[in-house]
């Protein structure tokens, strides 16, 4: 039996430079204030960099020998990390990737938390739907790089046939002026961005250059509060998606956050706090830090934390239990609107 004071070490690879630093540095510290003794903490920035990524991780399991591997942000780089770990038979506590690619490659060492990337805007379709008798076009811009904006389009996609939507145009992300000219010819009511925040942003900050018929505008970066300390008010009216929003102004996690880091959490540092709660429940109810009987009382785990209802695929890891919130920027504020 392993008692809950004995020392435990987390490792981890994390981004705290290159184009994920702002979420890694999130997640981070989500990580730091659940991390309190007898937790011992180990991390290496890897730079944004799925190989340095990899190397964090073989050099956690191998020199340090960590006894738990947290995952990385980003989807990517878990892809990366994921078979480092199935190679050494250590369980990877996913919170920060969710490409449902993750989770089609065959890997029994992983266990995530927060809903995947086909889920973040699939219920935009409908919910247009049903306002409007008429639904219009759509037109989804995507990064291409990766699989993560991919798996986003493809949940959108998918619910926009069922939700009877006449034609859904997919644009490659490529450069603002391209991505404009092209949306002046397809003339969309609907737009939808998924890519990497930066970019995301470039192209919001053209919205006086998009055609007059865009009406409704998502996109996955309108999530989180920067999107809206980035554009200020071109973020009115724009619809994103949320693993975790506040009950209220006292949530206990918020003011904990602030108090810590001075700084308003994202859903990702939710996201990484709650995976540090999920293993706790795990190692309390396996009574070892063994990672097979850690993964076989994750596989059966159905309860609820702070950030959502915890249920996985006992095959793939796979989260299904966790619900997506879509919110909207209304007067400077995230309201969610699918309650």
């Amino acid at each position: 039996m392993v008692p809950l004071e004995q020392e435990i070490t987390v490792g981890l690879s994390i981004s705290l430079s290159g184009r994920f630093a702002r979420q890694g540095e999130q997640a981070l510290d989500g990580i730091r204030l659940w991390a309190r003794p007898p937790v011992r903490l180990i991390c290496y920035d890897d730079q944004s960099q799925a190989t340095i990524a990899q190397q964090n991780a073989v050099r956690l399991l191998e020199a340090d020998r960590v006894d738990v591997l947290f995952g990385p942000y980003g989807s990517h780089l878990t892809i990366a990390v994921a078979p480092v770990a199935e190679e050494n038979g250590k369980l990877l506590w996913n919170y920060g990737g969710t490409s449902d690619e993750i989770f089609n490659r065959g890997h029994r060492w992983l266990v995530s938390n927060a809903s995947p990337a086909s889920d973040y805007l699939r219920g935009l379709p409908g919910r247009l739907a049903e306002r409007s008798s008429r639904p219009g076009r759509i037109s989804i811009v995507y990064d291409t790089r990766g699989t993560f904006a991919s798996q986003v389009a493809r949940g959108v996609v998918e619910a926009a046939r069922t939700a009877g939507f006449p034609a859904v145009a997919l644009v490659p992300m490529r450069d603002t002026d391209e991505v404009v000219h092209e949306l002046r010819l397809i003339g969309s009511e609907v737009l939808v961005l998924a890519g990497s925040f930066e970019d995301e942003v470039g192209i919001m900050r053209a919205r006086h250059l998009w055609p007059d018929s865009v009406r409704v505008v998502a996109a996955v970066a309108a999530g989180v509060q920067a999107f809206y300390q980035e554009i200020g008010d071109a973020a009115e009216g724009v619809i994103g998606p949320s693993q975790r929003e506040p009950n209220a102004d006292s949530d206990w996690f918020v003011r904990d956050f602030r108090e810590r880091f001075g700084q308003v959490p994202e859903y990702t540092a939710a996201g990484a706090f709650a995976m540090g709660l999920v293993l706790t429940e795990c190692i309390r109810r396996a009574g070892s830090l063994e990672d097979e009987q850690l993964r076989a009382v994750a596989a059966g785990l159905d309860f609820s934390t702070f950030y959502g209802r915890f249920r996985i695929d006992p095959v793939t890891g796979r989260q299904i239990g966790h619900r997506i919130l879509l919110t909207q920027w209304r007067g400077g504020r995230k309201i969610v609107v699918n309650k």
